[in-house]
Parts: C-alpha cells; sequence; structure tokens
C-alpha cells in the first residue's frame, strides 16, 4: 500500500493543490518558503501517531492568507491510498473507515482531515438568501475557532481541489449560496474513533537537521535513546540478574569509600549546628544513583565515534556538523528499520531536508541506496546532489506564485522516450533548473560564461539575484528539456537562447573559389539550413505555450556581440589572443572595418584559434558596464525574469548611477539629484514611466535608457 496522492485546500500556504506520490522513493524539491515543511506536517497530520491530539485542532494561522476572511471556510487535508493490502485486518480497517469498494475487497481508499465550522455555524450560512451580503458578514463576525471541529473521513468521492466542488460543498462565498445538506457524503463518512491508521502503520518522521547535538541531548528526541528503549524492553530478566547484583555492588562500594562517609559525617555535624537537634533530618545518606532498572540504566549509555583518528573516539559534540547530522541520520534510519519489523502492511520513511552539512558524495551516495523493500519514502532537499539521484517521474516541484504556492509534476503527461532523455540531462549541474524561479538555456560555452558577466556588468545583479539559472544544455536539442516548461509541468518561464546561423559571407558559387573557400561557403550554408529548421522546430514548440519562448541570435553570439557595438571589447583582448605583430595589426583592421563578412570570419578564427570556452574567458575580462547586450539576449532575459518587480528597476537605475559617478564624466550632484527621484519612485509618489523618463533627461547616453524604454 502507497500513497498516491495528497491534495491540500486552504492549508496554509496552498489555496489548493494536489501532489501525485509514486511507490519506493519520491522527491519534494522547491525554493524557501514554497510549503515544503508545511505539506510533510500535512502528511503528518494524518499519518504520524506521535503527534499530540491536540495539533488536530487547527487555528486561523492554518488557514490560507489569500482567503483573506477565513471565517465559514474549510481546511481539508486528503491522502489518497492505492494497492491497499489484502490481509485481512487492514480490509476490516478500511471496510468499516475510508476504503473505496470495488467487489468486495478494498482497492482505493481514502483518508481525510477536515476542519470546519460546527453543524449549528453550516445550518445558519445555508439559512441565508442567495447574494445576502450583509448577512453573510453579520454571521462571520462572530464566529469563532471555538465553533469549528476536526472530522476525519474517508470514503470520499469529491475532487477537494476542483473549485466547483468546493463551492457546492462548503459554499459559494462571493454569490452567498450555501448548500442545504449539511452532511454531504462526498466527503465521505466520519471514520469511528475506534479506527486509527496511524496505529496500524509504520511512519516515521525525520525532521530537518539544524542542531543535532540539541536534539541528542534531549531525551524526547535523542534517536539514541529512542532505539535503546526499544531495546530495553526485551530484555530478558534473569539474564539482567548479573548485571543488578554488579550495579548493587558498585553502588555499596561506593558509599562504604572513607571520604564519602566522612563527608557524610560532616555534613549531619554541620547541620546540628547551624539549626539545631530539633530541626535538623532524621537521616542522611551519600549514595550512587546508578539505576539497576534496565530502562533508567539505557539512559545513561553515550555514542562515541571516531570521526578522524581511528584510536580516538568523541562525543557527538565533538563531531562535525556533517559527522553529527550523518550520526543522527543514521540512528533515525535505524529506528525506522526497528519498526519496520513490527509492522504488517505499509511503512512510510519521510525525511526533511536531510543534506545539511553532508558532504556531495555521501549525499548521492546515501540517497541512491535509500530504498527499502514494502517502505514508501518521500523527502524533501535543496540539493542537486539527490536531485541528480532521483526519479523523475516521482518528483514534485513546490513554486510559488505571488503568495500561492503551487506543486509541479515534471514528468507529467510524457512518453516514456522523453521522460528518459529528461532524466540523463538531470545531472548535478542540470539539475538546477528543477530548483530555479525561471530558466535561461543556452547552448553552448560562450553564452555559459559571457551572458552572466553581461547582465552583472550592466545591470549590477547577478543572474542568481535575480532568480534566474542559466542552463548549458552544450547542443541545439533543446526540445528534451524545453518540455518540462508547459501548463502540465513546471509552470515556471523559460527562455532558449541559440542561432539562426545566418551566413554572412556570399555563398554564390563563384569559379575563382579556393577549395578553402568552397569548403567555407559549404558549412555556411549547412549552418544556415540547420538554423532555419531549428528556428522553425522551437517556434512551434514555443507556440500556445506562455512559459516558454526562443530567442535567436542572428549570425552567432560572438558575430552578434560585436554587430551589437563591441568590437573595442575584442579588440582590446587582441594581444591575448595572438602574439606576431602582423597578425594583430590585420584583426584589429579586420574588426574595425565595419564589413560582416570580415569582422564576422575574423572572431569566429580568433573563438577557433583558442577555444570557444577559453576566448569567452579571456573576453569576459574587457567586459564593462558601458557594454552593449544584444537584443535577443536582453529579450530573453526578461521573459524569463517576468513580471520586473519596481525594487529590480530601482535596483538598475541606482547601480547604473554609481557607475555614471565612478567614471569621473558626472558630478555628484547630477547623480543625488537623480536619487531624489529615484527614492520617490521606491516610495511609490512616481511611477515608473516618470522616473525612466528623468533618467533619460539626465544621463541620455547611459546604456540603460535603451533598456528601460523596452519594459
Amino acid at each position: 500500500m502507497h500513497i498516491s496522492r495528497l491534495k491540500l485546500v486552504n492549508y496554509r500556504n496552498f489555496a489548493r493543490a494536489s501532489v501525485k506520490f509514486e511507490k519506493g522513493v519520491n522527491t519534494i524539491i522547491g525554493e524557501n518558503g514554497s510549503g515544503k515543511t508545511n505539506l510533510f506536517r500535512a502528511i503528518r497530520l494524518l499519518l504520524d501517531d506521535s503527534l499530540l491530539r491536540m495539533a488536530h485542532r487547527l487555528d486561523d494561522h492554518d488557514f490560507h492568507r489569500g482567503l483573506g476572511e477565513w471565517r465559514g471556510h474549510w481546511i481539508i487535508i486528503s491522502l489518497e491510498f492505492t494497492d491497499v493490502s489484502q490481509d485481512e485486518t487492514i480490509q476490516s480497517l478500511f471496510l468499516h473507515g475510508t476504503g473505496n469498494i470495488t467487489g468486495a475487497t478494498v482497492d482505493r481508499a481514502t483518508y481525510n482531515l477536515i476542519f470546519r465550522p460546527k453543524g449549528a455555524i453550516r445550518q445558519q450560512l445555508s439559512a441565508l438568501a442567495l447574494g445576502d451580503d450583509a448577512g453573510l458578514a453579520t454571521l462571520r463576525k462572530d464566529i469563532s475557532l471555538a465553533d469549528y471541529e476536526t472530522v476525519f473521513t474517508g470514503k470520499s468521492s469529491a475532487d477537494f481541489t476542483d473549485p466547483a466542488v468546493y463551492r457546492a460543498i462548503v459554499g459559494d462565498f462571493d454569490a452567498v449560496a450555501f448548500p442545504t445538506e449539511l452532511t454531504p457524503s462526498e466527503i465521505g463518512g466520519i471514520v469511528p474513533g475506534m479506527f486509527s491508521i496511524s496505529r496500524e502503520i509504520g511512519f516515521t518522521f525525520i525532521q530537518a537537521l539544524r542542531d543535532v547535538v540539541a536534539e541528542f541531548q534531549n531525551n524526547r528526541t535523542n534517536p539514541l535513546l529512542t532505539l535503546l528503549k526499544g531495546k530495553s524492553g526485551e530484555i530478558d530478566p534473569a539474564a539482567f540478574v548479573p548485571i543488578r547484583n554488579l550495579i548493587s555492588d558498585l553502588n555499596e562500594a561506593i558509599e562504604g569509600l572513607d571520604d564519602v562517609r566522612a563527608i557524610r559525617k560532616d555534613i549531619r555535624e554541620t547541620i546540628n549546628d547551624a539549626a539545631g537537634e530539633t530541626y535538623s533530618p532524621r537521616s542522611l545518606s551519600i549514595r550512587s544513583d546508578l539505576s539497576d532498572e534496565p530502562d533508567r540504566l539505557f539512559q545513561s549509555l553515550k555514542l562515541f565515534v571516531g570521526e578522524s583518528e581511528a584510536d580516538y573516539e568523541a562525543g557527538i559534540h565533538e563531531l562535525s556538523l556533517g559527522g553529527a547530522n550523518l550520526i543522527y541520520l543514521t540512528l533515525k534510519l535505524l529506528e525506522f528499520k526497528y519498526q519496520k519489523v513490527k509492522q504488517t502492511f505499509a511503512n512510510f520513511l519521510v525525511i526533511e531536508e536531510p543534506e545539511a552539512h553532508i558532504h556531495t558524495h555521501i549525499q548521492k551516495t546515501l540517497f541512491d541506496r535509500l530504498n527499502y523493500d514494502d517502505t514508501q519514502i518521500i523527502y524533501s532537499t535543496h540539493s542537486t546532489h539527490i536531485s541528480e539521484v532521483s526519479n523523475v517521474e516521482n518528483i514534485n516541484i513546490l513554486g510559488r506564485s505571488g503568495g500561492i504556492c503551487e506543486v509541479y509534476q515534471p514528468a507529467a503527461g510524457l512518453e516514456p522516450s522523453q521522460i528518459g532523455n529528461i532524466q540523463r540531462y538531470l545531472d548535478a549541474v542540470r539539475s538546477n533548473l528543477l530548483f530555479a524561479k525561471s530558466v535561461l538555456l543556452v547552448e553552448g560555452d560562450a553564452e555559459e560564461i559571457l551572458v552572466p558577466i553581461l547582465i552583472k556588468q550592466v545591470f549590477g545583479l547577478s543572474l542568481d539575484e535575480l532568480g534566474v539559472s542559466l542552463i548549458n544544455i552544450r547542443s541545439t536539442g533543446f526540445e528534451n528539456v524545453a518540455i518540462l516548461f508547459h501548463d502540465d509541468r513546471i509552470r515556471k518561464n523559460c527562455a532558449i537562447i541559440t542561432d539562426l546561423d545566418q551566413a554572412f559571407i556570399n555563398l554564390a558559387p563563384d569559379q575563382l573559389d579556393s577549395d578553402a573557400e568552397i569548403n567555407a561557403k559549404t558549412r555556411a550554408l549547412a549552418s544556415q539550413t540547420s538554423g532555419v529548421s531549428r528556428a522553425g522546430r522551437l517556434s512551434e514548440l514555443c507556440l500556445g505555450n506562455n512559459w516558454l519562448t526562443a530567442h535567436f541570435a542572428h549570425h552567432t553570439f560572438e558575430v552578434d556581440f560585436i554587430l551589437a557595438g563591441n568590437g573595442a571589447a575584442v579588440v582590446s583582448i587582441l594581444g591575448e589572443v595572438y602574439s606576431d605583430a602582423t597578425t594583430i595589426a590585420q584583426a584589429k583592421a579586420d574588426l574595425e572595418s565595419g564589413n560582416i563578412a570580415r569582422y564576422g570570419t575574423r572572431i569566429l578564427t580568433m573563438a577557433r584559434h583558442v577555444g570557444k570556452g577559453w576566448f569567452a574567458i579571456i573576453l569576459g575580462k574587457a567586459i564593462t558596464p558601458d557594454v552593449q547586450i544584444p537584443d535577443y539576449i536582453l529579450d530573453a532575459l526578461f521573459m524569463a525574469h517576468r513580471p520586473v518587480s519596481n525594487e529590480i528597476l530601482a535596483s538598475f537605475i541606482d547601480y547604473r548611477l554609481k557607475m555614471q559617478l565612478k567614471s569621473g564624466l558626472v558630478y555628484s550632484t547630477q547623480t543625488d539629484a537623480m536619487r531624489i527621484h529615484l527614492d520617490r519612485f521606491r516610495d511609490g509618489d512616481i511611477d515608473f514611466s516618470t522616473v525612466r523618463a528623468e533618467m533619460l533627461a539626465a544621463f541620455p547616453g547611459d546604456r540603460i535608457n535603451n533598456i528601460l524604454m523596452t519594459l
């Protein structure tokens, strides 16, 4: 039996979400604040028997903030189980509790936690006249948490995440239309208190590793103590008699020490002298408190680990953070193994962000091997190394859209061959795209190296600061990865940057052409043909897809870089590419000729001469804030990073003012005057078009102005 679906409605930062799970190992990834911890808590509320019962009593902070007024709304947490065990005991549990019956047995089961107004409030809501906004407002004003109840239901047929279904069952607050049926059958039957799924399954939750040393020092959370307590109850009393006798002899020996007896005598005499015989204690002893009970004796045991030196073992507090975390995680996994032996039909292991301070090789090895028979494992992570060994079909991505957290399944609706292609691409570098707010896909090393430098130099913010991940596909096979970004899969912006490879030389045959010229024309024509074909495929792929766009250099990145007006930057590095003065002079003439056939051929020759990647590194050192970013790259950036917030726009302008002042060509009074307008923009006193006009008027030659005009 395994969890096949989790549905959340109005719970914390989830307005409505559906999370799909598979057998085996499942991965939850997402940025900070995307809801991973809340998702795990939702599962625990239904399955973790160690949670206090009072945890099921939700409060107003558990309602989704997007509701505005929470009063009257419901919180629904729903689990669906598939492949329910045919064990007679389990079938009996689900038949009476949560199962959906097919024939004489249960094959699918639903189990729901519903936090809703009590019957009296639901009755009052149903009595409201259609459209009675004033009556609804008056009623809601008096609703408190005391008017709410938590119920567990099963055998539900409703898709609670469907807004139409929610309105039909709970009510339409906008139209003030509430159902007269207070206990609709679609929500399932109330699960009797005698039936508890959480007591019949194996469920272990390993929380995020924040302060492992503190966990070991706390008797309630110490995983070693939990393991030892379990074993202490299994000790044969007869086998423990010799140990009990030894402890008794040890305690008596300690008490009989001359120094201990002398101190006891001195304490009694001092008390009598201070308080008198009448008020002194009748008896006083100094005894060893070493218990001869197995449970208490086991509590005194501590774990010592030899981390680096073979002949020295240290306590947990002396280990490195990574070493302590690895030991903690190991003990929790062992706790799960011990528990799993005692269970009969379903085991669940939930692990929250386990990678903290653990070496990348250990991360990959540990989770590549994290696979137990008859166990469903669900873990969340920020680690690209862990996601690398995750099955893309078993990944859920949590993303934020405004104040709402959404869930994406990257393999939804894809063919097995497409999933296989994606799986091969998701190595430790490319799996960044699963964690990104937005993505730029590029085809080669030059773009991977230079695009981030261009953005940083012109805007003063890195791609990371903008929340954009740049992924080098290292080919033109963008379709294999770009299909991830779609309404059915990852709803995040992705922009493709590639080349049209239009020829910049005359392709017409000439009888006077040398063999080298013939070969160059043949290659250029083939590249141009491939570019046209690629543009057609990508345009078709992007058609109707609001999350995916394609952007093309007319020729290649290097040629279009000069075409944008950056010839001087390339000229400045000639001495690092060539050593011969004659060649440098000829190259300089080519680059400054204004003839695309000459400068285009020259820059590609330079790139081939030292290697495209190394050429990009050399050129990167020549990039300054005065560089002109080619339009197609700007278009891609602002299609990936959209919408551009006012704070980001203000950061752009603020950086350009610093660059103007640094240039030494303007006075601080000029930049200070512009900062007044910028502060007003930040405060909301003027709009973007106004501050943009002020920047253009104050610094008409700044690179940023042409860019701001496009936003």
